[in-house]
C-alpha cells in the first residue's frame, strides 16, 4: 500500500496545518500500518519529528510536471505576462490539458528544456513516480482550495485530476472549500472535485453549497469537522484555565491591517486586568510564504506590550501540541485565527473570533455552526465592535463552564464523524485495488 499526500504547508510554519496533517497521517497509518506514506514538503529534515515512518517528496517536482509549455523559470515568462488575461488563460489551460492527455509529450519536452538540470528532472520523475505508483492520493485538511491561494489550489486540483485519470483512489479531506469565484479557479474545481472518491469537510455553511453547485454527489461528500478537533481534544485538561488567549491574523488574505491592533489591545488590557487574568499568546502562523504576512508572533508581541501579566511569550511554541497545552490554561480565546479556535473548542473553552475577509467569514461561522454554542463571530469592520468584543467576551467568560460540556459533546462528535470518513476511504480504496487486481 503506497500513500501520497498534499498538505497545507509545505514549511511546516503553520501549527494548525501541521495538526490536521498529523491527524491524517495517524488515521491513515492506523487503516494501513505497513503503508508507504509520502508527503509533499520543502523542509524534510522536519517531516520524520513530525510525522514519523513517512516520506518526503519535493512539491517542484509537480510544479514543473504541470508547466511543461510555461515553466516557473522559463526565458519566455516576460512576454508570457504581457499577454492579455484572456489569452494566458487560454494558454495555461491548454497546457492542463496538454498533461492529461499528452504525457509522453509533456515528459520528452520538460526533458529537452531541463537538459542541464538534472536535478530538476530528478524532481518530475519523483512525482511522476509517486503518483503513478500510489494507490491513494489525499489532501490533508486545510482552506487551500480557494481564489486567495489560486495557483496552488490548482496545481493541487491538477494533481487529484493526474491520479484520477490513472484510475487511483482520491480524496479530499477535513477541507474548507471556497470562496472561489474566479472563472479559471471555478472551472478547475467544477471539473475535478465530482470526480473525487471522497470530500470530508470541516464544515456545511458555506462549503456544502459550492459542492453542490459544482455538481458533486451528495454520496461522495461526508461533513466530520476539522482534523485537528481530535488532536486538542486529547489533550484537554480536567478544568477551565484563567487565561485569556489572544491570536490576530495580519494578513492580506484575512483583511485585517495593524490598525485593528489598538482596539483589540486597549479591549483586551482592560478586561484582562479587571479579571486579574494573563494574557495568553497563542501563536498559529509562524512564518509563511506570504510576504505581507506577520507571523502571529509578531501580531501577538504588540498586543501583549505594556502588560506585566503574561503567560509564555509563545516564541518557543513551535509544535501543535505545545499551543494545544498553552490553549489549556485559558477561560476563553479571543481570536482571528481559525485553528486557536478549533484548539480551543475542543478543549471546551469559548472563542470569539475577530474577522473581516469572507474567507475568514465562512471558516468561523462554519465554525459556530459546528459546535453550535461558544463561538462568537464579530466583524471588525462593525461600527460598534469594541463594544461587542467586551460584551462578548464577558458574557462567555460567565458562562464558560456551564457550555463546557457542551463544547466537548460536539467534539467528540465531530472525532466520530471524521474516523468514520476515514473508514469510508478504506473501503473505497479496498474495493478499487481488488477491482484492479482481477
Amino acid at each position: 500500500m503506497k500513500i501520497f499526500v498534499e498538505t497545507g504547508s509545505y514549511d511546516f510554519g503553520n501549527v494548525g496545518d501541521v495538526a490536521m496533517l498529523q491527524v491524517t497521517v495517524s488515521r491513515l497509518q492506523s487503516l494501513w500500518p505497513d503503508a508507504v506514506i509520502e508527503i509533499l514538503t520543502n523542509v524534510p529534515e522536519k517531516l520524520s519529528q513530525l510525522c514519523p515512518k513517512t516520506f518526503p517528496l519535493s512539491p517542484n517536482g509537480r510544479q514543473l510536471w504541470f508547466s511543461p509549455l510555461i515553466s516557473p523559470n522559463d526565458k519566455y515568462q516576460k512576454d508570457i505576462k504581457k499577454l492579455s488575461d484572456k489569452k494566458h488563460i487560454f494558454l495555461l489551460e491548454i497546457e492542463d490539458k496538454f498533461c492529461y492527455y499528452f504525457p509522453f509529450l509533456a515528459n520528452t519536452l520538460l526533458k529537452f528544456k531541463l537538459r542541464e538540470n538534472q536535478q530538476e528532472l530528478r524532481e518530475i520523475k519523483a512525482f511522476v513516480e509517486a503518483i503513478s505508483t500510489s494507490d491513494l492520493i489525499v489532501a490533508s485538511g486545510g482552506g487551500y482550495i480557494t481564489d486567495l491561494w489560486g495557483e496552488w489550489s490548482h496545481e493541487v486540483l491538477n494533481t487529484l485530476a493526474f491520479a484520477t485519470k490513472l484510475g487511483k483512489s482520491t480524496a479530499i479531506l477535513g477541507h474548507g472549500i471556497g470562496p472561489i469565484q474566479n472563472p479559471r479557479f471555478y472551472r478547475k474545481a467544477k471539473s475535478v472535485l465530482p470526480s473525487l472518491s471522497l470530500i470530508s469537510i470541516r464544515e456545511k455553511k458555506a462549503s456544502l453549497p459550492l459542492l453542490d453547485l459544482m455538481g458533486v454527489s451528495p454520496n461522495r461528500i461526508i461533513t466530520t469537522g476539522d482534523d485537528a478537533i481530535e488532536l486538542a481534544y486529547n489533550a484537554r485538561n480536567p478544568k477551565l484555565g484563567n487565561g485569556i488567549g489572544i491570536n490576530l491574523r495580519v494578513a492580506n488574505y484575512s483583511n485585517i491591517g495593524k490598525e485593528s491592533l489598538g482596539i483589540v489591545r486597549s479591549t483586551l488590557h482592560d478586561i484582562a486586568k479587571k479579571k486579574d487574568s494573563p494574557l495568553v499568546p497563542v501563536p498559529i502562523l509562524r512564518y509563511h510564504i506570504d510576504p505581507n504576512a506577520e507571523s502571529d508572533i509578531t501580531t501577538i508581541q504588540q498586543i501583549i506590550a505594556g502588560f506585566d501579566n503574561v503567560l509564555n511569550q509563545g516564541n518557543n511554541l513551535d509544535t501543535p501540541l505545545k499551543v494545544i497545552e498553552q490553549v489549556s490554561h485559558c477561560r476563553i480565546v479571543i481570536t482571528g485565527s481559525y485553528h486557536a479556535g478549533v484548539f480551543a473548542l475542543a478543549q471546551g473553552i469559548p472563542v470569539v473570533s475577530l474577522v473581516k475577509s469572507q474567507y475568514y467569514i465562512d471558516k468561523f461561522q462554519g465554525l459556530a455552526d459546528q459546535f453550535g454554542v461558544g463561538c462568537d463571530v464579530i466583524l471588525l469592520d462593525d461600527e460598534k465592535f469594541a463594544q461587542k468584543l467586551a460584551s462578548s467576551i464577558h458574557q462567555l467568560w460567565e458562562a464558560a463552564e456551564v457550555i463546557r460540556p457542551q463544547l466537548l459533546e460536539a467534539a467528540q462528535k465531530q472525532i466520530e464523524l471524521g474516523k468514520t470518513a476515514y473508514k469510508r476511504l478504506y473501503e473505497i480504496v479496498q474495493k478499487n485495488k481488488n477491482r484492479a487486481d482481477r
